[in-house]
């Protein structure tokens, strides 16, 4: 067992509370954010996600139904990406985004881009960054950044950045410009957040960018950390973007050069092995994107990450379907396509095979999708284009996936990392071959 201790900070209201396993070896953290939002009264356990939505909602659900669902994140995400082009609504409207969306009872995030949505590249300036929203591109200054943060009104949001340097044949050059730019809109943001009544409060989180570049990672890295921020988002590792390996050592890398105290967001990656090994990396929070885009699929998430019944039943099967166990691991050519293509951690439910399926999605799944409907009604919905294909799988999709974040705590609790990443991996690698 690893010994833990737990470190404190302030940042304005906000206590983070970091219980690191110590080990040389291990960069995992574990513990709890307490003293979120403006009143102090949320918490987030870490590792763990954010709860992510278009425009406040989470698509495919109502509010209602979404909280039929247990353990929801505390922090809501919310991107510039869908906010910008109603920038002059939310300004009459006066009293924030969390009451014009009807989110009472959450600590608000606001990213700058949407994680399930590719973004051009090509349009960032000295001066600018662009979002997209689904008027086209909006180009936005600084001046008019902040402006939207001060319409928006979050807990938390991300500092402007330079983040198009994710390519992997970016020059060397390109790289330093991204990280003196986003230092430098960094800098001028948290100037203008520092006199802004309405912002009072507000956590800032730095961006650390550096390509795939280990020097121009630690010096954003070092620079960043020296800045008066609450928290720091790691971008540009995105799926499709690098292999896992350089990605886990440059994440390594920058976070032993980040302040242990304050929370480590990573952007763009929501795969479950991919989060693995982040979270290895010392990563405490994650954008929960990834069901919705298995949701547009038509699939289900549909791998085993339960390792508390039989702790020993991971590495007795390990052997078994060898052929297909690390399908998961394999990257082979890396593209943005990654990001949409099926994976070997779900199935296809609009396949022939599950038309006469009668069993839930998940045996044992509690979510009122599995607990009420079968494969087979999953497949006739998917196939007839009924819209209710996409609320049934969005529930269960999120609960299965907030299952497995519960799952990593209690790994990193246990001591049992490795037996958790067996059991994921083979899984993830057996679901979408098995024949039924």
């Amino acid at each position: 067992m690893h010994a833990i201790v737990q470190l404190s900070c302030v940042t304005g209201s906000t206590k983070y509370y970091i219980d690191r396993l110590l080990d040389p070896e291990e960069r995992s953290r574990l513990g709890v954010l307490t003293g979120l939002g403006r009143t102090g009264q949320h918490s987030l356990e870490v590792p763990g996600c954010l709860l992510y939505t278009h425009f406040g909602t989470v698509p495919h659900l109502t509010q209602d139904t979404l909280h039929t669902l247990s353990d929801l994140p505390s922090v809501t995400q919310v991107t510039l990406s869908h906010v910008a082009e109603h920038q002059e609504v939310l300004e009459e409207f006066k009293d924030g985004f969390r009451k014009f969306a009807g989110l009472h009872d959450t600590v608000l995030y606001c990213a700058l881009h949407d994680p399930a949505a590719a973004c051009p590249t090509g349009y960032t300036t000295n001066k600018t960054v662009s979002v997209w929203g689904s008027g086209g591109r909006i180009e936005l200054t600084v001046a008019k950044f902040m402006a939207l943060q001060k319409t928006v009104q979050p807990d938390w949001y991300q500092s402007m950045a330079d983040g198009e340097t994710w390519q992997s044949n970016t020059s060397r050059k390109r790289v330093r410009k991204s990280v003196d730019r986003t230092l430098a809109h960094l800098d001028e943001c948290l100037l203008e957040h520092q006199k802004s009544q309405e912002l009072e409060g507000v956590a800032v989180f730095g961006v650390v960018e550096g390509g795939d570049i280990l020097e121009e990672r630690i010096r954003s890295a070092k620079e960043t950390a020296k800045r008066p921020v609450a928290g720091f988002c790691l971008d540009g590792f995105q799926t499709g973007c690098m292999e896992q390996a350089l990605r886990t050592q440059l994440i390594t890398a920058v976070t032993k050069e980040l302040p242990e105290d304050k929370p480590r967001l990573l952007q763009g990656v929501g795969r479950p092995d991919e989060v693995l090994a982040c979270a290895e990396a010392g990563v405490d929070l994650f954008e929960s994107f990834f069901p919705f885009q298995v949701t547009e699929r038509g699939c289900a998430l549909c791998f085993d990450y339960d390792v508390s019944p039989d702790p020993e039943r991971a590495v007795l099967e390990l052997e078994e379907n060898r052929e297909t166990a690390v399908v998961a691991q394999q990257n082979g050519d890396l593209n943005l396509d990654e990001r949409t293509q099926m994976t070997s951690f779900e199935i296809d439910l609009k396949d022939k095979r599950y038309q006469d399926d009668f069993r839930p999605l998940v045996e044992g799944c509690g979510c009122y999708c599995c607990k009420n409907h079968q494969r087979a009604y999953l497949h006739h919905l998917l196939v007839t284009n009924e819209l209710l294909a996409g609320v049934l799988l969005m529930i269960h999709n999120t609960a299965h996936y907030l299952g497995f974040f519960r799952a990593l705590r209690e790994a990193l609790a246990g001591d049992k990392l490795d037996l958790l990443k067996r059991q994921v991996l083979r899984e993830g690698g057996r679901q979408t071959e098995r024949k039924d």
